[in-house]
């Protein structure tokens, strides 16, 4: 059973960037585009987006990509031919720094600056059979 699971995770690549100065709501518009799609195909929506959020993103999907080129050598062709694709792109809330702006009346308004977590987990189509 071991040896199946350690099998199972060879296929699977994970990356993950910690305290991006981005909004998780933001971040989740840009990573509901590419979840569930092939990696070059996710590169050219994140190349080509016109949100800021779209360029951390795609820094990290370069590292997966490189995470999954090191766990599979011999497998490069997988690749190039469209077999692995975005399994799941998951957007935690990091911490988030409080500053203060003076208000009206002598008041302060907080100014609340979020960031983010992600994490990018590429994984390979599984191989579909053939019917004769």
């Amino acid at each position: 059973m071991a040896e199946r699971l350690k099998e199972a995770r060879k296929n699977v690549a994970i990356a993950k960037l910690n305290d991006v100065p981005t909004s998780p709501r933001k971040m989740r518009l840009v990573a509901d585009t590419v979840r569930g799609v092939e990696v070059n195909r996710a590169l050219d929506l994140l190349k080509f987006s016109k949100k800021s959020a779209s360029a951390s993103l795609e820094k990290l999907l370069h590292s997966a990509i490189a995470n999954w080129e090191a766990k599979n050598p011999d497998k490069a062709k997988e690749l190039d031919g469209g077999n692995v694709y975005v399994k799941t792109v998951m957007v935690d809330e990091g911490r988030t720094l409080k500053r203060i702006r003076p208000c009206p009346q002598g008041r302060a308004g907080r100014i609340r600056k979020r960031s983010n977590h992600i994490t990018i987990i590429l994984d390979v189509k599984p191989a579909v059979a053939e019917e004769k």
